[in-house]
Protein backbone atom coordinates (compact mmCIF):
# COMPACT_ATOMS: atom_id res chain seq x y z
CA UNK A 1 0.00 0.00 0.00
CA UNK A 2 1.36 3.26 -1.18
CA UNK A 3 0.69 6.62 -2.27
CA UNK A 4 2.36 9.34 -4.47
CA UNK A 5 2.24 12.53 -5.65
CA UNK A 6 3.84 14.73 -8.01
CA UNK A 7 6.74 16.91 -7.01
CA UNK A 8 6.23 20.79 -6.28
CA UNK A 9 8.31 23.38 -5.79
CA UNK A 10 7.70 26.38 -4.02
CA UNK A 11 8.38 29.80 -2.30
CA UNK A 12 8.19 29.76 1.39
CA UNK A 13 7.40 33.17 2.77
CA UNK A 14 8.57 34.01 6.45
CA UNK A 15 8.18 37.23 7.33
CA UNK A 16 10.11 38.84 4.93
CA UNK A 17 12.24 35.64 4.98
CA UNK A 18 11.83 33.91 1.30
CA UNK A 19 13.81 30.77 1.10
CA UNK A 20 13.09 28.63 -1.52
CA UNK A 21 11.01 25.47 -0.33
CA UNK A 22 9.86 22.59 -2.11
CA UNK A 23 7.87 19.61 -0.97
CA UNK A 24 6.88 15.99 -2.91
CA UNK A 25 5.19 12.90 -1.80
CA UNK A 26 6.66 9.36 -2.34
CA UNK A 27 6.05 5.56 -1.75
CA UNK A 28 7.87 4.48 1.72
CA UNK A 29 7.08 0.61 1.24
CA UNK A 30 10.29 0.27 2.27
CA UNK A 31 12.57 2.37 4.85
CA UNK A 32 16.49 1.58 5.67
CA UNK A 33 16.78 3.24 9.27
CA UNK A 34 13.56 3.66 11.11
CA UNK A 35 14.42 4.78 14.42
CA UNK A 36 13.61 2.75 17.84
CA UNK A 37 12.68 5.98 19.60
CA UNK A 38 8.87 5.53 20.19
CA UNK A 39 6.97 8.38 21.88
CA UNK A 40 3.33 8.80 22.50
CA UNK A 41 1.02 10.85 24.70
CA UNK A 42 3.75 10.65 27.17
CA UNK A 43 7.10 11.29 25.59
CA UNK A 44 10.06 8.52 26.49
CA UNK A 45 10.96 5.16 25.87
CA UNK A 46 8.39 2.33 26.51
CA UNK A 47 10.14 -0.81 25.90
CA UNK A 48 12.66 -0.87 28.12
CA UNK A 49 11.69 -2.48 31.44
CA UNK A 50 8.33 -3.57 33.01
CA UNK A 51 6.32 -1.52 35.73
CA UNK A 52 6.64 -2.56 39.09
CA UNK A 53 6.52 -0.90 42.82
CA UNK A 54 4.56 1.20 44.88
CA UNK A 55 4.29 5.26 45.09
CA UNK A 56 2.96 6.85 48.84
CA UNK A 57 0.77 9.97 48.04
CA UNK A 58 -2.04 12.17 48.68
CA UNK A 59 -4.52 14.65 47.42
CA UNK A 60 -5.87 17.69 49.11
CA UNK A 61 -7.78 20.94 47.77
CA UNK A 62 -6.62 24.63 49.24
CA UNK A 63 -10.34 25.79 49.18
CA UNK A 64 -8.67 29.11 50.21
CA UNK A 65 -5.98 29.28 47.79
CA UNK A 66 -8.24 27.37 45.26
CA UNK A 67 -5.20 25.15 44.61
CA UNK A 68 -5.23 21.91 44.15
CA UNK A 69 -2.00 19.68 45.54
CA UNK A 70 -0.65 16.55 45.20
CA UNK A 71 1.67 15.80 47.58
CA UNK A 72 4.38 12.98 46.60
CA UNK A 73 5.69 11.10 49.43
CA UNK A 74 7.99 8.18 47.89
CA UNK A 75 8.52 4.94 45.86
CA UNK A 76 9.06 1.35 46.55
CA UNK A 77 10.43 -1.51 44.42
CA UNK A 78 10.97 0.25 41.13
CA UNK A 79 12.21 -1.41 38.37
CA UNK A 80 15.66 -1.58 37.56
CA UNK A 81 16.53 0.47 34.16
CA UNK A 82 20.24 0.39 34.12
CA UNK A 83 20.44 -3.80 34.65
CA UNK A 84 24.66 -3.63 34.16
CA UNK A 85 25.10 -0.68 36.76
CA UNK A 86 21.83 -1.94 38.42
CA UNK A 87 20.48 1.63 38.60
CA UNK A 88 17.74 3.82 38.46
CA UNK A 89 17.24 7.78 38.54
CA UNK A 90 13.49 8.26 39.46
CA UNK A 91 11.35 11.21 39.31
CA UNK A 92 7.58 11.34 39.15
CA UNK A 93 5.30 13.68 36.51
CA UNK A 94 1.44 14.65 36.70
CA UNK A 95 -0.90 15.52 34.44
CA UNK A 96 -4.38 16.54 34.53
CA UNK A 97 -6.20 14.76 31.44
CA UNK A 98 -7.50 16.28 28.99
CA UNK A 99 -4.85 19.01 29.28
CA UNK A 100 -6.49 21.13 26.96
CA UNK A 101 -4.38 24.39 28.17
CA UNK A 102 -1.21 22.49 28.39
CA UNK A 103 -1.01 23.88 32.13
CA UNK A 104 -0.99 19.85 33.15
CA UNK A 105 2.41 18.76 33.83
CA UNK A 106 4.24 18.69 36.97
CA UNK A 107 7.24 16.94 38.17
CA UNK A 108 9.61 16.29 40.91
CA UNK A 109 12.78 16.29 41.41
CA UNK A 110 15.15 13.09 40.38
CA UNK A 111 16.65 10.84 42.78
CA UNK A 112 19.36 9.17 41.36
CA UNK A 113 20.57 5.41 41.63
CA UNK A 114 17.63 4.39 43.98
CA UNK A 115 14.63 2.43 43.67
CA UNK A 116 13.43 3.48 46.37
CA UNK A 117 13.29 7.50 46.07
CA UNK A 118 11.96 9.95 48.79
CA UNK A 119 10.72 13.12 47.68
CA UNK A 120 8.39 14.63 50.27
CA UNK A 121 7.39 16.57 47.53
CA UNK A 122 3.90 18.93 46.81
CA UNK A 123 3.21 19.53 43.18
CA UNK A 124 0.58 22.40 42.62
CA UNK A 125 -2.24 23.62 40.29
CA UNK A 126 -3.98 26.69 40.50
CA UNK A 127 -7.48 25.57 39.49
CA UNK A 128 -11.07 25.96 40.48
CA UNK A 129 -13.14 22.84 42.33
CA UNK A 130 -15.38 23.10 39.88
CA UNK A 131 -12.91 22.56 36.70
CA UNK A 132 -10.86 19.98 38.43
CA UNK A 133 -13.89 17.90 39.29
CA UNK A 134 -13.55 17.08 35.40
CA UNK A 135 -10.32 16.21 35.05
CA UNK A 136 -8.38 12.78 35.96
CA UNK A 137 -5.05 12.97 37.43
CA UNK A 138 -2.83 11.00 35.22
CA UNK A 139 0.58 10.27 38.20
CA UNK A 140 3.44 8.51 36.07
CA UNK A 141 7.13 7.73 37.51
CA UNK A 142 10.00 7.69 35.21
CA UNK A 143 13.78 6.98 34.82
CA UNK A 144 15.41 10.08 33.51
CA UNK A 145 18.07 9.48 31.01
CA UNK A 146 20.61 12.18 30.38
CA UNK A 147 20.27 11.74 26.43
CA UNK A 148 16.32 12.31 26.88
CA UNK A 149 15.14 9.00 26.34
CA UNK A 150 13.32 8.88 29.56
CA UNK A 151 11.84 5.04 30.59
CA UNK A 152 8.06 4.78 31.83
CA UNK A 153 8.55 2.74 35.20
CA UNK A 154 4.47 2.73 36.28
CA UNK A 155 1.81 4.62 36.65
CA UNK A 156 -1.48 5.37 38.44
CA UNK A 157 -4.82 7.35 37.01
CA UNK A 158 -7.81 8.58 39.42
CA UNK A 159 -11.08 9.87 38.50
CA UNK A 160 -11.14 13.38 40.23
CA UNK A 161 -15.09 13.20 40.22
CA UNK A 162 -15.33 10.47 42.53
CA UNK A 163 -12.31 11.01 44.96
CA UNK A 164 -13.21 11.03 48.51
CA UNK A 165 -11.65 14.98 49.08
CA UNK A 166 -11.95 14.11 52.81
CA UNK A 167 -9.11 11.39 52.73
CA UNK A 168 -5.98 13.27 53.28
CA UNK A 169 -3.67 10.75 54.67
CA UNK A 170 -0.99 9.44 52.38
CA UNK A 171 -1.23 6.35 50.54
CA UNK A 172 0.11 3.65 49.12
CA UNK A 173 -0.87 2.87 45.06
CA UNK A 174 0.62 -0.12 42.98
CA UNK A 175 1.91 1.20 39.83
CA UNK A 176 0.43 -0.39 36.61
CA UNK A 177 1.69 -0.68 33.13
CA UNK A 178 0.96 2.21 30.65
CA UNK A 179 -2.35 2.63 29.39
CA UNK A 180 -4.18 4.43 26.35
CA UNK A 181 -6.50 6.44 29.11
CA UNK A 182 -4.72 9.67 28.01
CA UNK A 183 -6.37 9.02 24.48
CA UNK A 184 -9.62 8.17 25.90
CA UNK A 185 -10.53 11.37 26.87
CA UNK A 186 -13.59 13.96 26.76
CA UNK A 187 -11.97 15.23 23.68
CA UNK A 188 -10.28 11.88 22.07
CA UNK A 189 -10.58 11.98 18.16
CA UNK A 190 -7.91 9.14 17.45
CA UNK A 191 -4.50 8.64 17.65
CA UNK A 192 -1.81 9.17 14.28
CA UNK A 193 1.41 6.80 13.81
CA UNK A 194 3.73 8.95 12.16
CA UNK A 195 7.73 9.05 12.17
CA UNK A 196 9.90 12.32 10.88
CA UNK A 197 13.10 12.87 10.00
CA UNK A 198 15.21 16.02 9.32
CA UNK A 199 18.01 15.81 6.94
CA UNK A 200 20.93 19.14 7.66
CA UNK A 201 22.17 21.04 4.90
CA UNK A 202 24.84 19.92 3.01
CA UNK A 203 23.83 16.28 2.88
CA UNK A 204 21.62 16.19 0.22
CA UNK A 205 23.93 15.67 -2.69
CA UNK A 206 24.02 17.66 -5.19
CA UNK A 207 24.84 20.71 -5.06
CA UNK A 208 24.50 23.62 -7.99
CA UNK A 209 25.15 27.08 -7.87
CA UNK A 210 21.20 28.02 -8.55
CA UNK A 211 20.42 25.80 -5.86
CA UNK A 212 22.13 26.19 -2.56
CA UNK A 213 22.51 23.63 0.10
CA UNK A 214 19.20 22.86 2.26
CA UNK A 215 17.69 20.78 4.31
CA UNK A 216 14.91 18.57 3.88
CA UNK A 217 11.77 17.59 6.61
CA UNK A 218 10.52 14.35 5.49
CA UNK A 219 7.14 13.00 7.01
CA UNK A 220 5.84 9.90 7.15
CA UNK A 221 2.02 9.48 8.04
CA UNK A 222 1.92 5.71 9.02
CA UNK A 223 -1.40 5.26 9.61
CA UNK A 224 -4.78 6.78 12.40
CA UNK A 225 -6.42 4.61 14.51
CA UNK A 226 -10.11 5.36 15.97
CA UNK A 227 -11.28 7.76 14.47
CA UNK A 228 -14.77 9.24 14.92
CA UNK A 229 -17.68 7.18 13.24
CA UNK A 230 -19.53 10.01 11.52
CA UNK A 231 -21.83 7.59 9.53
CA UNK A 232 -22.87 4.05 10.53
CA UNK A 233 -20.65 3.27 6.63
CA UNK A 234 -17.23 4.49 8.72
CA UNK A 235 -15.05 7.05 8.04
CA UNK A 236 -13.91 8.40 4.22
CA UNK A 237 -10.71 9.70 5.38
CA UNK A 238 -7.70 11.98 4.49
CA UNK A 239 -5.03 13.56 5.86
CA UNK A 240 -3.43 17.36 4.93
CA UNK A 241 -0.23 18.51 5.13
CA UNK A 242 1.05 22.41 5.95
CA UNK A 243 4.55 23.66 6.77
CA UNK A 244 3.29 27.09 8.61
CA UNK A 245 3.75 29.68 8.91
CA UNK A 246 3.11 28.94 4.72
CA UNK A 247 -0.93 28.57 4.26
CA UNK A 248 -0.34 28.41 0.22
CA UNK A 249 -1.67 26.16 -2.06
CA UNK A 250 1.38 25.49 -3.03
CA UNK A 251 2.41 24.34 0.49
CA UNK A 252 -0.66 22.20 0.76
CA UNK A 253 -0.09 18.39 0.42
CA UNK A 254 -2.68 15.30 1.23
CA UNK A 255 -2.49 12.10 0.96
CA UNK A 256 -5.24 9.73 -1.04
CA UNK A 257 -8.91 8.64 0.35
CA UNK A 258 -9.23 5.58 2.60
CA UNK A 259 -12.89 4.78 2.10
CA UNK A 260 -15.43 3.51 5.03
CA UNK A 261 -12.34 2.65 7.28
CA UNK A 262 -12.19 4.27 11.31
CA UNK A 263 -8.32 2.79 11.36
CA UNK A 264 -6.96 4.20 7.71
CA UNK A 265 -3.83 2.92 6.43
CA UNK A 266 -1.91 5.98 4.67
CA UNK A 267 1.70 4.88 4.36
CA UNK A 268 2.53 8.10 2.94
CA UNK A 269 5.47 10.37 2.50
CA UNK A 270 5.45 13.94 1.90
CA UNK A 271 9.32 16.17 2.00
CA UNK A 272 9.50 19.76 2.21
CA UNK A 273 13.05 21.29 1.04
CA UNK A 274 14.63 24.81 1.74
CA UNK A 275 14.68 24.00 5.49
CA UNK A 276 17.75 25.49 7.10
CA UNK A 277 18.66 24.37 10.95
CA UNK A 278 17.42 27.73 12.47
CA UNK A 279 14.31 27.20 10.57
CA UNK A 280 13.30 24.44 12.59
CA UNK A 281 12.45 27.03 15.71
CA UNK A 282 10.25 28.93 13.62
CA UNK A 283 7.65 26.49 11.49
CA UNK A 284 5.07 24.18 12.54
CA UNK A 285 4.09 21.17 10.50
CA UNK A 286 0.47 21.04 10.85
CA UNK A 287 -1.39 17.49 9.90
CA UNK A 288 -4.71 17.50 10.05
CA UNK A 289 -7.31 14.58 9.07
CA UNK A 290 -10.65 14.88 7.16
CA UNK A 291 -14.23 13.05 6.54
CA UNK A 292 -14.33 13.23 2.26
CA UNK A 293 -17.82 13.85 1.43
CA UNK A 294 -18.95 15.43 -2.03
CA UNK A 295 -20.01 19.09 -0.76
CA UNK A 296 -17.70 19.64 2.02
CA UNK A 297 -15.07 17.94 4.44
CA UNK A 298 -15.31 17.47 7.94
CA UNK A 299 -12.60 17.95 10.48
CA UNK A 300 -12.05 14.98 12.53
CA UNK A 301 -8.50 16.28 14.87
CA UNK A 302 -5.26 16.75 13.80
CA UNK A 303 -1.66 17.56 15.18
CA UNK A 304 1.07 20.69 15.18
CA UNK A 305 4.65 19.49 15.40
CA UNK A 306 7.01 22.37 16.71
CA UNK A 307 8.20 24.08 19.33
CA UNK A 308 4.99 25.10 21.00
CA UNK A 309 6.47 28.59 21.56
CA UNK A 310 3.86 30.79 20.43
CA UNK A 311 6.36 32.52 17.97
CA UNK A 312 7.48 32.39 14.51
CA UNK A 313 10.40 34.65 13.42
CA UNK A 314 9.76 36.89 16.07
CA UNK A 315 5.80 37.24 15.62
CA UNK A 316 3.41 36.52 17.90
CA UNK A 317 1.17 33.08 15.96
CA UNK A 318 -2.18 31.33 17.39
CA UNK A 319 -0.89 28.13 15.48
CA UNK A 320 2.37 27.73 17.39
CA UNK A 321 0.78 25.66 20.67
CA UNK A 322 2.02 22.15 20.18
CA UNK A 323 1.66 20.36 23.50
CA UNK A 324 3.79 18.77 25.41
CA UNK A 325 4.28 15.45 23.47
CA UNK A 326 4.57 17.22 20.28
CA UNK A 327 6.67 19.27 21.42
CA UNK A 328 9.08 16.26 22.23
CA UNK A 329 8.40 14.85 19.25
CA UNK A 330 10.01 17.47 17.06
CA UNK A 331 12.83 18.05 19.69
CA UNK A 332 14.05 14.51 19.39
CA UNK A 333 14.19 14.96 15.48
CA UNK A 334 16.09 18.18 15.92
CA UNK A 335 18.35 16.36 18.10
CA UNK A 336 18.72 13.24 16.10
CA UNK A 337 19.83 14.27 12.59
CA UNK A 338 19.52 11.51 9.52
CA UNK A 339 17.33 9.53 12.12
CA UNK A 340 13.96 8.24 12.13
CA UNK A 341 11.82 9.27 14.51
CA UNK A 342 9.01 7.54 15.07
CA UNK A 343 5.92 8.79 16.88
CA UNK A 344 2.04 8.17 18.25
CA UNK A 345 0.47 11.09 18.78
CA UNK A 346 -3.16 11.64 19.54
CA UNK A 347 -5.03 13.98 17.23
CA UNK A 348 -6.82 17.44 19.07
CA UNK A 349 -8.65 19.79 18.09
CA UNK A 350 -6.99 22.69 16.38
Amino acid sequence: ESDTASEISFQFNKHKKTPSIGSHSSDMASVSSVSGSVLSVYSGDFGSVDAQGTVEFALDYDEKNREFQVHVSQCKDLAVVDEKKGRSDPYVKTYLLPDKARMGKRKTSVKKRTVNPIYNEVLRYKIEKMVLLIQKLNLSVWHNDPLGRNSFLGEIEIDLASWDWSNRKLNWYLLKPRSLSAFNGVDHRGVMSLSIKYVPPGSLGKVCPKNPPSGEVHIWVKDVKDLLQLRPSGVDSFVKCYVLPDTSKKSYQKTRVIKRDTNPVFNHTIVYDGFHTEDLKDACVELTVWDHEKLTNHFLGGIRLGLGTGLSYGISVDWMDSTQEEVAFWQEMMLAANEWIEGLLPLRSL
